[in-house]
């Protein structure tokens, strides 16, 4: 049994919680592979909104198992409140959710160490979220991070001490002003650390092999988007991990050969959060209504997301290196009431025509071309079929289809998960 893949082919946002919550039903265990709590996975059902950060988005199915990977990194006192937010909802927690040894953990030194380099770099700040998750991702690869297993030894204590007395060293020599009570910071984490013992910790990459040869069918859940990549994305305007689809390898011990299908999740439009580049991001009155219809607020901080048309250029660039099977396309009611619609089919690069994503696209070096079609004025909330969407959609999805060479299987309508059309 190969294991499934949804990702997100855009500067993150797109969807992906909404679509794993849609697919669970089909699957045995929702195995998120890489991130953090910089992550926002947004459901909708029963006219109640929930935001995960850490928890795969498959926990309130109580058939599915939630294995929480290697890849990524968990803050003990983000993950606590998360569990605290679910009680309410009666799920057998320490029966569904299970986490990696091998997961590295954020400090609380490490998120003060985020928010002292961010300070230190003034005007040319990544736009971090601040969470830790950059400096536990230098740890990690620094081969002095605290793992999830470590929780198991007596001596882990001690080991924390000494990486954050480490870390207190660091903070100083970026040389900013920083309040901090680290006594208080710390006694939140070690009562969270509490709480997330009583979990069951497993050596996933096993785990999910026995699963694999009993049968068991796995999706693999990614958190931010492709264009984040921190090998392939916008850098330096990325996050710390590898958001594609090999991260997913890497993130939970599957071989390349095992990854079934590869489902893409991208928006009818583009978003970003924080700076980088981005060439079709609007400025004018189309920006705003997108921003303001498609409710375009980050889920982690709350942060307005830039908006933007399609960029087919930089969406073929991330089809291509996740290998995608299948399309999931998001937000289409967002543009409804648009007459015009506008697509980025090429870039003008250096005076030249090119419709592949070139090694720097900052705005001097790169103008998006565009091709226009004609938009639709239907309410397609309601509609739950996709024969009785307008043909002015179809079209637009039909000509999505053939640039991209790769079936758009889903269409999405709104936010709750019963507004989500299958088009097969």
């Amino acid at each position: 049994m190969n294991v499934d893949l949804l990702l997100g082919l855009q500067w993150g946002d797109e969807g992906k919680g909404k679509i794993v919550d849609v697919l669970t039903q089909k699957y045995d265990i929702i195995a998120r592979f890489q991130g953090g709590p910089n992550a926002g996975h947004t459901l909708e059902f029963d006219g109640i909104k929930h935001v995960l950060h850490t928890i795969p988005s498959g926990i309130f199915h109580k058939n599915a198992i939630n294995i929480v990977g290697n890849g990524v990194v968990i803050d003990p006192v983000i993950f606590k409140k998360e569990l605290d937010n679910l009680e309410k909802f009666n799920i057998d927690i320490e029966k569904v959710l299970v986490v990696s040894r091998k997961a590295h953990i954020i400090l609380p030194t490490h998120r003060l160490l985020d928010a002292a380099s961010e300070a230190a770099k003034g005007k040319e700040k990544i736009g971090s979220t601040l969470k830790g998750i950059g400096p536990t991702y230098m740890d990690k690869t620094g081969r002095n991070g605290i793992r999830i297993g470590d929780l198991e030894l007596e001596d882990w204590k001690e080991r924390y001490r000494k990486l954050a007395n480490k870390h207190e060293e660091m903070i100083a020599f970026y040389g900013v002003e920083l309040e901090y009570n680290l006594e208080a910071l710390e006694a939140e984490f070690f009562s969270a650390v509490e709480t997330l013992k009583k979990l069951t910790f497993i050596d996933s990459e096993e785990y999910i092999y026995q699963a694999r040869k009993v049968g068991k069918s796995i999706l693999a859940e990614g958190a931010q988007g492709s264009l984040l990549d921190v090998d392939f994305g916008t850098y330096p305007f990325v996050t710390s991990s590898n958001t594609t689809a090999a991260g997913a390898c890497t993130g939970l011990g599957v071989a390349p050969n095992h990854i079934g299908e590869v489902i893409g999740i991208f928006k009818a439009y583009t978003t970003r959060v924080g700076s980088g580049p981005f060439p079709t991001e609007l400025f004018d009155e189309d920006g705003k209504i997108m921003a303001k219809v498609g409710n375009e607020f980050g889920s982690t901080t709350g942060r307005a997301r830039r908006c933007g048309w399609l960029d087919l250029v930089a969406l073929k660039y991330a089809v291509q290196i996740n290998g995608v099977t299948q399309l999931t396309m998001m937000k289409a009611d967002v543009l409804s009431g648009f007459d015009t619609l506008k697509i980025c089919t090429s870039y003008e690069y250096k005076g030249q025509k090119i419709d592949h994503l070139p090694y720097n696209i900052e705005p001097e070096n790169v103008q998006p071309i565009y091709t226009e079609m004609k938009g639709w004025q239907a309410d397609l909330t309601g509609i739950k079929n996709y024969s009785d969407l307008p043909a002015e959609l179809d079209a637009y999805v039909q000509y999505l289809e053939k640039e991209l060479e790769v079936p758009i299987t889903v269409v999405s309508v709104g936010p709750d998960r019963t507004q989500t059309i299958n088009r097969k």
